[in-house]
Order: C-alpha cells, then structure tokens, then sequence
C-alpha cells in the first residue's frame, strides 16, 4: 500500500502535528505529512525576503500570502486526507482557508478543536466528514480509515 498523505492545516501554538505524527509511527501507519510554513516569520516575510521589500504592509503580506498560497494549495491539492487544528487563540483565517479549499476540492477534511469552539465553528464543522477534539483521536481516525482497525492508542 502506498503512503497516504496528510495535510496538517491550522494553529501554530502548540504541538497537535507532533502529536498525530508520533501516533502514527506508534501505530504503524503508512502516513506521510504535509504543512505549511509553521515558522512564523518565515511565513510572514518570505515575499519581501525573496522579491524585494514593500513600503506598505499590506504589499508585504501580499507577496507572502501568495507564495505561501502556492506551498499550500499545491500540498492540499496533493493531500489524500486534510486535517485543519483550530486553537482557542488568534483569528485562524489561513485555517479556515485551507478547510474551505480542501472541502471544494472534495478531499476528505478532518476539523479539530476544543469543545468551546463547537459553535463559532459549526459551518466549518458541517463542511468536515469528522471532527475531533485530540491528536489520539486523529490518530485512531487515521488508523480506522487506512486499516480498518480500532483502539490503536
């Protein structure tokens, strides 16, 4: 069986992609993963660092944007299965993106995000096929659909 991959869209803050991906070589999985650019000034000034500097911000964030846009939807694109993490801090618009682009392409879409979180999100949640509230759950997720097995944690 080859590898499927995995995109891991969403908060930067905490260790959730760490998590799925050492439950994943625990359990045996043929799984490879994608993401974006999680360094957070690499990401925001990749477009000035590469194409020349901006006067204005937005310009900035423009340049950088679209090269991002490229590594992203070309890798969601690639992706058999994307998962999107929601934290509990900061307006996660590049979330949200990657969730509604991955849904438009009809790839399978994994939400995940605290219970508190349930109702500002629930039309991203209608768009997903599963959501999830931990990386364990991702995991046995994941391990389900490849495998069809059960209680891998």
């Amino acid at each position: 069986m080859n590898n499927w991959l995995v995109y891991l869209s969403g908060e930067i803050h905490t260790d959730w992609r760490e998590q799925i991906e050492a439950g994943t070589r625990k359990a045996g999985l043929p799984v490879d993963f994608a993401a974006p650019v999680t360094n957070h000034a690499y990401s925001d000034d990749c477009g000035v660092a590469i194409l020349g500097a901006e006067e204005k911000s937005f310009w900035k964030d423009h340049k950088g944007a679209k090269l991002n846009a490229i590594r992203t939807r070309t890798l969601i694109e690639r992706s058999d299965i994307v998962i999107v993490r929601f934290g509990d801090k900061y307006k996660q618009w590049n979330a949200a993106f990657d969730a509604g682009f991955a849904s438009a392409l009809g790839k399978p879409l994994i939400v995940m995000h605290d219970p508190e979180l349930t109702h500002p999100l629930k039309e991203v949640d209608a768009a997903a096929l599963a959501v999830a509230e931990t990386p364990e759950q991702i995991v046995e997720m994941l391990a389900y659909v490849i495998r069809s097995e059960l209680s891998v944690a």
